[in-house]
């Protein structure tokens, strides 16, 4: 397959690129001159956009509207993807809150968050992965949040997410084991988290944001995002200064993992705790 397309120039797919963080990410790739295959929901948006990159920096837009939280569509992108030998860039960036108490969220709603957060961004990245490799060089971008580091955190100011914070702790995870995968293959992953952008995101959640911590503009998550890339950052979170905080989370993670997977017995805490049965588990719950 060809590195670059019938004009020359590389290819980026941008997912959710209709509005905020993906519209940013397609404005910024314009301007260095990737050509475009642009993914949501809402053609017109899309439409729109495409037309204006066209006209102001004269490259390739290609539309291309499609669901991601349902498999056919999916299905759909993921062939695009794998017969394009000019894809140089994949951000998946598509994705919605669904903030609601986990207890009573509709269970098409977890569905939902699921299968955009988590199925689509394995399968796209899936799709993306053996051509870049062949060609060796590529990369992929993930944009996260900074709630997948929230679980042990209360509802409160943070919105009710256990199910959106999952999912974007999945997206953390599997793109830092993908990134050993990758080693030596030219191919760069990064996950990116950022904290509360200036987008519609919330609005559409219904959220009042009076609370919340001050919002950064979608343009500087992706400078960001690309400035990090470069640098060769796995994890990028475009807020934090002292980047030491990462790797000490990443060797207490680390720590954990190797003081217990090679013991194969209980520890103190819970033997001692065998022995007086589920006495008080059961009289909390009475």
């Amino acid at each position: 397959m060809a590195s670059h397309s019938i004009t020359g120039r590389p290819r980026a797919l941008v997912t959710g690129a209709s509005a905020g963080i993906g519209m940013a990410f397609a404005e910024h790739l314009a301007q260095m001159g990737h050509d475009l295959l642009l993914v949501a929901r809402r053609r017109d948006r899309l439409e729109g956009l495409a037309q204006r990159l066209r006209g102001e920096t004269g490259i390739e837009a290609e539309v291309v509207c499609a669901d991601l939280t349902d498999p056919t569509e999916v299905s759909e992108v993921e062939a695009r993807i794998a017969g394009d030998g000019a894809l140089r860039l994949l951000v998946n960036n598509a994705g919605f809150g669904g903030y609601q108490p986990f207890a009573s969220i509709a269970p098409k709603v977890i569905d939902d968050l699921v299968a955009v957060h988590t199925r689509a961004v394995a399968r796209l990245t899936r799709a993306a992965l053996p051509g870049m490799i062949e060609r060796g060089n590529g990369a992929i971008i993930n944009i996260a949040s900074l709630l997948a580091l929230s679980g042990t955190l209360p509802p409160a100011p943070l919105p009710y997410r256990a199910t959106y914070a999952g999912a974007k702790a999945f997206m953390l995870a599997f793109t830092q084991a993908l990134a050993g995968e990758l080693v030596g293959t030219g191919v760069r992953i990064q996950v990116c988290l950022p904290g509360r952008v200036a987008t519609e995101f919330h609005a559409l959640q219904g959220i009042d944001t009076s609370k919340l911590p001050p919002t950064m503009s979608a343009d500087d998550v992706v400078k960001a995002s690309l400035a990090g890339l470069a640098q060769g950052e796995i994890v990028c979170v475009p807020a934090l200064e002292d980047v030491a905080l990462l790797s000490r989370l990443a060797e207490a993670q680390v720590a954990v993992l190797q003081a217990a997977a090679w013991q194969p017995v209980l520890a103190g805490r819970y033997r001692s705790a065998t022995q007086t049965g589920l006495a008080g588990f059961d009289s909390a719950a009475t």
